[in-house]
């Protein structure tokens, strides 16, 4: 390496001090000494963010950003695949640049990097906080040993419409479990301590901030519009709960929040992210963020960029506005140096904090990725980690028995569109797996049950409109449409279906069906597999719908006729090994739904934290003139929030307080003894809900404010507690001032949102 100005050995221990609390002023003077030697243009190339590489997700092409590299044009690259590319670009940033400042280098590594584990939403449904912090770790592991010091995620918006195709992404539609998830994949992402030590761990981004899940009618990028004492309650606890974390970056949202796009929104950067929650990390812009708001129509690209910049935008991904416009907006008095320099000193903070300027390659480790990337250690924690997420939605009686877990004897039929193909299985967001070596369903039960005869039947394409299947299945290789026609295909099914002790149908979603710009006006499986699984069913053999989503779908049909619903989501590479273990009883399931089941669209936004109107219908009814329900369906979901059976039962006593009464300094302990009344060993999620009865404004029917998932052997009781403090009753008024209110609540403790045992306290004043 050539010598140059910074001073690499100096730098060596400070981000150590930082993260256990040390003095930031050695770092402060590194970074303005460099400062100081630097142009406005280097400044400006510190907050351009241009993708190149191997994987480009937006509309620009991959482009040589070599030489600009070396004119210091470039802060950091994403989306650039393998440990040998990144090493190249990085050593012209450190070696052939000027000041040779390093490189960011970010990926979108959603849910893992080339082991890869279920999608978010179904990750969420494990309910298992240590699982989703190790599956952000692996997935750390395996990028940082391969260059990548940088990941755009957790995405933790709460999204409430299972339209929109990015609550694949998310953790569902409760703000507390999202609030906790958050910080597990922050903690998974950059270390328990956010020490960012090694290669093992990487800097994180929230997103998108804020309120992108609420776009308006479940369409990707739209309008959100809502007040902000329902931001403040509902949509912002997970960003706040993962700052709170530590995550070093944060990414804007798309949408206008009122009226101003959040990329350049600084009542939402400047007034709530840095001063009201202290954030001290940087901001960057979602994929062309800032030149869309010329689309939004509040200004040209010199406009906007401006906007951006002084709402508190440090990073501009791809639009290339800041670099281009800034110094014009300087030049002509719109914009203070005072501005660049903050954000440039962001940029410059968090790859102080990485550990960059110490060692430039420490990311860039060829032994650490052989060694890490995709192994077996990576890929049975996948495994494991997969089947907890899976949630048995129904396993009634056939014949006498239920149909689950089945028998490693006889044959089993695997019908379905999804039933044999690699790509699939993964899911959305799978930028770096080794699509081609993740097992088919087939291939993974095989390999479970070596004893069974397995045989195999297509059944149907994926949709009825070919031009509706290509968009739906543009990165599945495998996925391609069969030319038979469907009443082929489907006789075909039935005589495999005929010769088999038991029927698979593997059904549902293709990964791209949910995701990004993967938006859904009719959310139900496809026409032509409901009709293949009509015809599966009057073959009067026992079913198994093997369910593939990316999100909640309506069901009502599939509830009522099959017998037996496993929702194995997209469960990652090793999913097909996990959906064998569940489905044979290896593994008991014990996911828990973390979105509702709407029965139609209709009665979308449907979420169990509703609030009551002045017309309620009476729990249990359906219609009654003048109250607040439809002529033509009932209120209830299919599925609940929390929902999910068991291959056992549990049973739960009543709900007990330690006191009626709670001082306001004081706490209150909620139990409840869960006991395994069945024949198999499981696990069981216990559910904690409060509802805050009077309050100076409306409050929902039920919050949840704690959960714990517990183990019992067949026939084993616990007893679960719950500490019940002020601070978990307080929320924001009016005022959006957060606090607890003296009054009644009332105590839920059960396996769902919909079932449980109530009691009751009162929490005095002061």
């Amino acid at each position: 390496m050539k010598n140059r100005h910074i001073k690499w050995g100096l730098a060596a221990l400070l981000p150590l001090l930082f993260s256990c609390g040390g003095s930031r002023s050695e770092m402060d003077r590194f970074i303005d000494e460099l400062m100081g030697k630097m142009t406005l243009e280097e400044k400006l190339g510190q907050l351009n963010l241009p993708v190149t590489g191997t994987i480009v997700t937006g509309q620009a092409q991959s482009s040589d950003v070599a030489e600009r590299i070396r004119k210091g044009e470039v802060g950091g690259l994403f989306n650039l695949k393998g440990v040998d590319q990144i090493l190249e670009v990085q050593k012209i940033a450190v070696e052939e640049s000027r000041l040779g400042i390093p490189l960011l280098v970010g990926m979108d590594v959603i849910h893992g990097y080339e082991t890869v584990f279920p999608i978010p939403l179904g990750l969420s449904c494990s309910w298992d906080m240590a699982a989703v912090e190790e599956s952000a770790a692996i997935a750390a592991r395996e990028a940082g040993a391969d260059g990548i010091n940088w990941t755009f995620s957790p995405m933790v918006d709460i999204a409430r419409d299972p339209r929109w195709g990015r609550v694949s992404e998310g953790a569902g539609e409760d703000p507390y479990l999202g609030a906790e998830i958050a910080k597990a994949m922050v903690r998974g992402y950059q270390g328990p301590d956010n020490s960012l030590s090694g290669n093992d761990h990487i800097l994180a981004c929230v997103k998108h901030f804020a309120l992108y899940g609420a776009a308006e009618g479940g369409l990707d990028y739209n309008t959100v519009d809502m007040s902000r004492i329902r931001m403040y309650n509902d949509y912002f606890p997970p960003y706040k709960a993962a700052v709170e974390a530590g995550a070093g970056s944060v990414m804007a949202s798309f949408n206008d929040i009122d009226g101003v796009p959040a990329t350049a929104n600084k009542w939402l950067l400047d007034d709530v992210l840095r001063q009201e929650w202290g954030f001290n990390g940087f901001v960057v812009t979602d994929y062309t963020g800032i030149s869309e708001m010329i689309v939004h129509g509040i200004g040209d690209l010199q406009e906007v960029s401006r906007r951006a910049l002084d709402a508190g935008i440090d990073m501009d991904m791809v639009s290339e506005g800041l670099l281009g416009t800034v110094k014009k907006s300087i030049d002509e008095g719109k914009l203070s140096v005072k501005a660049v320099d903050q954000a440039c000193r962001r940029i410059l903070e968090a790859k102080y904090k990485l550990g960059l300027f110490d060692n430039p390659y420490k990311y860039c480790d060829p032994e650490a990725a052989a060694k890490f990337v995709y192994c077996p250690e990576h890929r049975a924690a996948a495994r494991r980690i997969a089947s907890e997420s899976f949630v048995l939605l129904k396993n009634e009686p056939f014949r006498g028995g239920k149909i689950l877990p089945l028998s490693k004897k006889g044959t089993v039929a695997v019908i379905g569109p999804l039933a044999n193909t690699h790509t699939n299985m993964p899911g959305t967001w799978s930028v770096a797996a080794r699509l081609e070596e993740a097992p088919t369903l087939l291939e993974g039960l095989q390999e479970v049950a070596p004893d069974v005869r397995f045989t195999y039947a297509r059944g149907s394409n994926l949709t009825e409109d070919p031009a509706y299947e290509q968009r739906a299945t543009m990165f599945g290789r495998d996925l391609h449409r069969d030319p038979r026609s469907a009443q082929a295909l489907r006789e075909e099914a039935l005589r495999v279906a005929r010769g088999a002790d038991v029927v698979i149908a593997a059904l549902g979603e293709a990964s791209e069906m949910s995701g990004e710009s993967s938006s859904r006006s009719d959310i139900s499986i496809p026409a032509v597999q409901r009709e293949l699984l009509e015809a599966l069913l009057a073959t009067g053999k026992p079913v198994v719908l093997v369910l593939f989503n990316g999100r909640p779908l309506t069901l009502g049909w599939e509830q009522e006729h099959v017998s037996a619903i496993l929702d194995v989501w997209f469960g990652g590479s090793e999913a097909a090994l996990a959906i064998g273990d569940v489905l044979f009883g290896d593994v008991n399931p014990s996911g828990k739904l973390t979105m509702t089941f709407p029965k139609n669209v209709g009665q979308i936004p449907l979420y169990y934290a509703r609030k009551t109107t002045g017309r309620t219908l009476p729990e249990g009814h359906w219609f009654e003139k003048f109250r607040t329900n439809y002529l033509d369906v009932d209120n209830d979901p299919v599925y609940p929030f929390g929902y999910g059976l068991s291959y056992t039962d549990f049973t739960y006593g009543e709900t007990t307080l330690s006191a009626a009464e709670m001082p306001w300094d004081g706490s209150v302990e909620a139990t409840v003894r869960v006991t395994n009344t069945g024949d198999r060993d499981g696990k069981e999620t216990v559910q904690l809900y409060i509802r805050d009865v009077v309050g100076s404004v409306t409050r929902p029917v039920k919050e949840l404010k704690g959960f714990r998932k517990i183990f019992l052997k067949a026939g084993e009781s616990q007893d679960v507690t719950f500490t019940i403090t002020r601070d978990m009753l307080a929320f924001y008024g009016s005022d959006l001032q957060k606090a607890a209110e003296p009054g009644a609540f009332e105590v839920v403790i059960g396996p769902d949102s919909r079932r449980g045992t109530k009691a009751g306290f009162e929490l005095l004043g002061r």
